[in-house]
């Protein structure tokens, strides 16, 4: 049975809960901005899904990244491959520890909703096997994530992003099995990027990994997509490579 959220009060404990941290530090900054829109976006992508509660799915995204400001405070970097699994971390802060209990008091169906979803977010497929509702309610925290992070990517300094100089990331290449994954138009394996703009393609890419078309008319809407496409490399071959994406999206 779904329950009433108070959004005021999730929003006032999860001010309170990153007070804990140092808000002047950029990243920590970055990940509290990213958290109330990816919780908006949830909120508007599930207006047009039948399965879901509007108010849960808002919450998942609220939710969805508290794990984000351990990793950073612990080791500064967003790169789980060098720290921690972000996703992991959270759910177990938030239903191991019972960091959830903060949030509000949830009966355990919404607890397990969220659980699944937060565990799912930055998987490279969510689990097999979830009911039509869990599905709906990972796909949806999902398409928002990765429509703000096409946004992220475009309005952070790399410094922040990618842990790399702006010099660097124009100077750097783009590895053949990224190209192979955005020709293919599949979601792109971490364990297959090594380089800076590596990264920034499968931003990019993130494109066709959207599943509802309201998504992909939230990603038209907000024109970052065309923006990171018209990054100027000073490697010619990257700059051709951009320009065959620019080709081969346009119309997006």
């Amino acid at each position: 049975m779904m329950q009433q959220i108070d959004r005021d009060a999730v929003k006032q404990a999860f001010a309170s809960y990153t007070a804990n941290y140092n808000a002047e530090d950029p990243k920590i900054k970055l990940k509290i901005d990213h958290t109330y829109r990816v919780a908006d976006l949830c909120d508007r992508i599930s207006q047009t899904v039948s399965e879901v509660n509007s108010d849960l799915s808002w919450l998942s995204g609220m939710l969805h990244d508290i794990g984000r400001f351990e990793q950073i405070r612990r080791y500064n970097t967003f790169s789980d491959a060098e720290s921690v699994d972000h996703a992991v971390l959270g759910a177990d802060l938030l239903f191991m520890d019972n960091l959830i209990d903060v949030f509000g008091s949830y009966n355990e169906h919404c607890k397990d909703v969220l659980e699944t979803v937060i565990r799912n977010h930055n998987r490279f497929k969510i689990d097999e096997g979830l009911s039509d509702e869990y599905q709906a309610y990972c796909k949806i925290l999902r398409d928002a994530d990765k429509i703000d992070i096409i946004r992220v990517s475009y309005d952070t300094p790399p410094e922040e992003i990618y842990n790399v100089s702006s010099e660097e990331l124009r100077r750097a290449s783009v590895t053949e099995e990224v190209k192979q994954g955005f020709i293919e138009k599949r979601a792109i394996l971490r364990s297959v990027r090594h380089t800076p703009v590596d990264i920034l393609v499968s931003h990019i890419s993130m494109l066709h990994e959207l599943e509802y078309p309201i998504s992909i008319r939230i990603v038209r809407e907000q024109g970052y997509l065309a923006k990171l496409l018209d990054f100027k490399s000073d490697n010619p071959n990257t700059q051709d490579w951009f320009e065959y994406m620019r080709e081969s999206m346009r119309g997006v």
